[in-house]
C-alpha cells in the first residue's frame, strides 16, 4: 500500500483531519522491525486560539517551534519526563495544528509491539493510550520532527471504510488546565470490530 501524501496534513481543519485519521494505518520501521497498526483514537489541538494546546497564545518554544512547520511532521514530546507522545503537525506553515495518537490496533508486527510493552497477550488495554502507543511502535524522542513520508514513520490508507456513525467524539483528557476549552469535543474514538491480527 502507497504512503499517505504529505499534500494530506495540509487541510485547514483539524478537527475534520483528527476524525479522518481514524482508520488509517500508521507504521514504523524503527531498529530494523515493521509495525503497522490501525489509528483507533485521536485527539485535536487547534493551534494558537486552544488552550489546551502547546501553542496557545502563539507561545514559541524550543519544543513548540516544530508545530509551526509545514504540515505533515511528527510532533513527539517527552510527557512528565517518563513517557513520549506522538503528535501529527497539520496544516500550513506557522499554523501550529497537532493530532495526538492516542490509541492503535495492531495487524504487522503484533509480536514486536507486544514484546517493546512488555506483555505476553494482547486485551483491549493493551494499546489504548498515547504512551502506550509510542512504545509499542519504537517511537522516541529522536523522532522528532521527520517527514512521515519517509522510512522511518508514514501513514498508510487501510482497506476499511469508517462510516460517521462508527465515530464517537468526547472532550480529550487530562487538560482540566485549559478551562473551557476542556469541555470542547476533540477526542474521537472509533467504534468498529476489527480483526485481531494479520500476522
Amino acid at each position: 500500500m502507497s504512503k499517505i501524501p504529505l499534500e494530506f496534513y495540509l487541510q485547514e481543519d483539524v478537527v475534520k483531519l483528527s476524525q479522518q485519521l481514524l482508520g488509517k494505518l500508521i507504521c514504523t520501521k524503527i531498529d530494523g522491525t515493521v509495525c503497522k497498526a490501525i489509528i483507533t483514537e485521536t485527539e485535536a489541538y487547534a493551534g494558537k486560539e486552544d488552550k489546551a494546546s502547546h501553542a496557545y497564545g502563539g507561545r514559541r518554544t524550543k519544543r513548540t517551534e516544530i508545530m509551526y512547520a509545514k504540515g505533515g511532521i511528527s510532533y513527539v514530546y517527552l510527557c512528565y519526563g517518563i513517557h513520549f507522545l506522538f503528535n501529527i503537525v497539520s496544516n500550513q506553515i506557522d499554523i501550529p495544528h497537532a493530532i495526538l495518537i492516542r490509541a492503535i490496533h495492531p495487524l504487522i508486527g503484533s509480536k514486536e509491539m507486544l514484546e517493546r510493552r512488555k506483555l505476553k497477550v494482547h486485551t483491549d488495554s493493551s494499546f489504548n493510550g498515547p504512551a502506550k502507543v509510542t512504545q509499542a511502535l519504537g517511537i522516541r524522542l529522536d523522532h522528532n520532527g521527520i517527514q512521515l513520508n519517509g522510512n522511518s514513520i508514514w501513514l498508510e490508507n487501510h482497506t476499511i471504510q469508517v462510516e460517521e456513525e462508527e465515530i464517537e467524539s468526547g472532550p480529550r483528557i487530562g487538560i482540566d488546565y485549559a478551562e473551557e476549552d476542556a469541555l470542547l469535543p476533540y477526542r474521537f474514538v472509533l467504534k468498529k470490530e476489527l480483526k485481531k491480527f494479520d500476522d
